[in-house]
């Protein structure tokens, strides 16, 4: 696996909690309750990390990437998988990272967001 840090980074997210879901084989990555990641194996048996994005840009990223694909067992509109084994530069996982973050921040209520310092 190339991006070691990841787990790390993902938890040092305000709010951030980890689980795994034994149903799925999962580890999910959530704030208030809601998933923003999620790393997993995809059907080929490569292990990927699935972020959700603003569907344009994610229609952008998947069009320059060859190792960025619509989400596996996801929404493919607004979610990506990215292999963790792939070439995808350090700095842009991580930006795709906060931005998967901020995007389920902000549809969380209001209530929860300001308890969370957002």
């Amino acid at each position: 696996m190339r991006y070691g840090w990841l787990d790390e980074e993902l938890l040092q997210k305000p709010g951030a909690q980890k689980d795994f879901k034994v149903e799925w084989q999962w580890i999910r990555y959530l704030v208030g309750g809601k998933m923003f990641a999620a790393t997993l194996t995809d059907g080929e048996g490569h292990a990927v990390v699935s972020l959700k994005l603003e569907p344009l840009e994610g229609e952008f990223l998947r069009s320059q990437y060859p190792d960025i694909a619509p989400g596996y067992y996801m929404n493919k509109r607004h979610w990506n998988s990215i292999r963790m084994d792939g070439e995808v530069p350090d700095d842009l996982l991580r930006e795709l990272a906060e931005k998967s973050y901020r995007l389920v921040v902000r549809g969380l209520p209001k209530a929860q967001r300001e308890a969370l310092g957002l």
